[in-house]
């Protein structure tokens, strides 16, 4: 048997774990905070819990004379990856100040063994030989490496959804009293979840759960037979699982499994951020292009995720790679199918995203290959000189840094429940053109035309021309409300800061007021308009976000950003069906509503399409009762037989 850390191996399940395997059953979900709520003053809507949950999202400030980073030694892809590679690197992480364990303002890890109970040694990031040294060196047999990793690439990740949504994010959990979190403001780590092939979000704990196990005795790559394996070492697996968690915060109905588009786009989107951050660490990029002659889809350190998963799984590749390319380098479109599983759905979601960044990649370096082969643009067939790798790698870096913000910043214009492909297209394409109406290197054309190719088209639209695929201002014209201009908001210090639950509440009561005045143009219904076989609830003001985002060439952009869901149940003689509607509002620095994105909760269609698949393909993450709502654990399930 391969030697391991002796504490990584489990014994019995502790009181601790018992609880947090109860609280991951196969029961419907009933009471939880989806459904919890805060009457409106008119009796008409109601406040959800992510009102509120809003002011916790404080962050750290930076006071005068802290340091602007803290750097930090992670693994870049895995432990089984080659120092030729760029495997390990120092990353400068935002600094805050920082507990043992690490716990920071909004992560905290756990350092200790949620199966066998057995408690590690907690990094203490402060102490002079870790900071001398920018914390524990990358080792897989070191606990305190274990503990600094998921802190740093988690910490990362939330950063860069920071910087592209001009706020800080607050989770979309509501934890029960819990001795590792009293304050229940903390997402936590906990990178020794167990003996299993797994890693998940666990929305019931507010957790991050990373299991460990043996490999196969059939492996691949720099890998033992039979040794073990941490999730918690790779990075692909640490930024899906960081990602999953920030958009449960942003879209709590997306957990809802109302359409494989609805589950494939949470999967596939944590893919891209967790492929988009590969280009983030310069030594990585460098060695890739340099091995792959100037190529950004034919390196497998670039598109594949979760090597060392896959190579001691059964597997001689990744567990998943973000394109399939041709001989000659070009991608293979994965073809969207409406009925498609929902890790085949996120795979075709993935591979657009990447199709239009290749198309922009080689559009932008066109200049520098022809320049570097007298004109030709045909490259070598030796090694690239190290200059022309450089601009390449440099570009490359870039354009995934631009992707990324475009990436995140669209789920602000996203309808907050029932999101298809092509609508999260629309809501890049009107993303990017608030921030950067002027396009010269044709970004936005190369969105669209990605997408085309993977048959991912927007319900709903007559063509695929940019300013038709752009959300327009609502029809007719709804009237500004004073009381959510910017002029009359509260902050603290920053726009992106919120200054306290009880104007958090303000702001919602006026969003509330606006839409149902307005029931129609925001996909609700009033009460009073149920058919005598149908519930229809209250619509709740889910959140309402102010943000500040600073475009490439400095302009900046303020908006509020609010989420209105309702739910109507129907009764049709098999059982009762939940489906869900309402709008995401996008309100303007003078109180203007710029934005409307609804889905119409009395959308006949979409309901009988939501049915079919909760009684169908998408049972198994449905109750007993098939009412709409998800499963206690719906990340587990998706993750089950299949790490993602």
């Amino acid at each position: 048997m391969a030697d391991a850390p002796a504490a990584a191996v489990p014994t019995t399940p502790d009181a601790a774990s018992a609880v947090a395997q109860s609280r991951t059953g196969d029961g419907a979900v009933a009471g939880t905070s989806i459904e919890r709520e805060t009457p409106g003053d008119s009796g008409l809507f109601a406040l959800g819990p992510g009102v509120e949950r809003g002011a916790r999202a404080m962050g750290y400030e930076r006071a005068t004379g802290d340091p602007i980073f803290r750097p930090l030694w992670i693994y870049t892809i895995d432990p089984a990856a080659s120092r030729a590679e760029g495997a390990t690197a120092i990353i400068n992480v935002p600094f805050e100040p920082l507990r043992p364990g690490p716990e920071g303002a909004v992560l905290k890890v756990i350092p200790r063994d949620l199966e066998s109970g057995d408690v590690y040694r907690a990094l203490t990031p402060d102490a002079i030989d870790v900071l001398i040294r920018s914390g524990r060196p990358p080792s897989p047999a070191d606990p305190r490496f274990h503990q600094q990793m998921v802190y740093a690439v988690g910490s990362e990740v939330y950063a860069a959804f920071q910087r592209a949504l001009g706020r800080r994010v607050a989770w979309g959990f509501d934890r029960d009293i819990s001795a590792d979190d009293p304050e229940g403001t903390h997402l936590l780590l906990c990178p020794h979840a167990g003996l299993f092939r797994n890693a998940y979000y666990d929305p019931l704990a507010g957790a991050l759960r990373f299991g460990y196990f043996r490999a196969d005795d059939d492996v691949t790559g720099r890998n033992v037979p039979g040794g073990f394996v941490f999730t918690c070492l790779s990075h692909d697996i640490v930024a899906h699982e960081m990602t999953h968690a920030l958009l449960d915060g942003l879209r709590s109905h997306f957990t809802v499994p109302s359409s494989p588009d609805v589950l494939g786009f949470h999967e596939g989107f944590a893919d891209v951020i967790a492929i988009l951050q590969h280009f983030s660490y310069p030594q990585v990029v460098r060695a890739a292009i340099g091995n792959s002659r100037g190529s950004v889809s034919q390196t497998e350190v670039l598109v594949g995720l979760a090597r060392q998963f896959g190579h001691t799984t059964g597997g001689k590749r990744p567990l998943r790679t973000a394109v399939e390319v041709t001989d000659t380098g070009e991608i293979k479109p994965r073809a969207y199918r409406a009925d498609a599983e929902q890790h085949e759905m996120g795979s075709v979601l993935v591979s657009a995203v990447f199709d239009a960044f290749v198309t922009l990649y080689r559009r932008k370096t066109a200049r520098y290959v022809r320049l570097a082969t007298n004109g030709t643009g045909v490259l070598p067939p030796h090694e690239l000189p190290a200059d022309l790798q450089e601009v390449l790698a440099e570009e490359a870096s870039t354009l995934a840094s631009q992707f990324l913000s475009i990436c995140i910043r669209a789920i602000d214009y996203c309808p907050p429940v029932d999101l298809r492909l092509g609508e999260y297209l629309r809501a890049l394409i009107t993303a990017d053109y608030d921030l950067v109406p002027d396009d010269p290197w044709g970004y936005r054309e190369a969105w669209i035309e990605a997408f085309s190719r993977h048959k991912i088209y927007p319900p709903n639209v007559r063509t695929l021309a940019e300013d038709e695929l752009r959300w327009q201002a609502p029809d007719p014209e709804i009237p500004s409300e004073l009381g959510l201009s910017f002029a009359t908001l509260e902050f603290v210090g920053d726009p992106g800061c919120p200054a306290s639950p009880d104007e958090l509440t303000r702001q919602a009561k006026l969003v509330g007021a606006m839409v149902t005045r307005h029931f129609d143009q925001f996909g609700l219904m009033h009460q009073r308009d149920a058919r005598p076989n149908e519930q229809v609830d209250l619509p709740r003001v889910q959140s309402v976000r102010s943000c500040r985002r600073v475009g490439p060439d400095g302009q900046v952009v303020f908006d509020l950003v609010a989420e209105v869901t309702q739910r109507r149940i129907v009764g049709d003689g098999a059982g009762d069906f939940a489906m869900y509607g309402g709008a995401t509002l996008l309100v303007g620095p003078k109180g203007e509503v710029r934005y409307v994105i609804a889905k119409n909760i009395r959308n006949e269609q979409r309901a009988e399409r939501n049915r079919a698949f909760a009684i169908g393909q998408g049972r198994a993450f449905h109750g007993p009762n098939d009412r709409g709502q998800a499963r206690r654990n719906i990340f587990r399930l998706l993750h089950q037989g299949r790490m993602s």
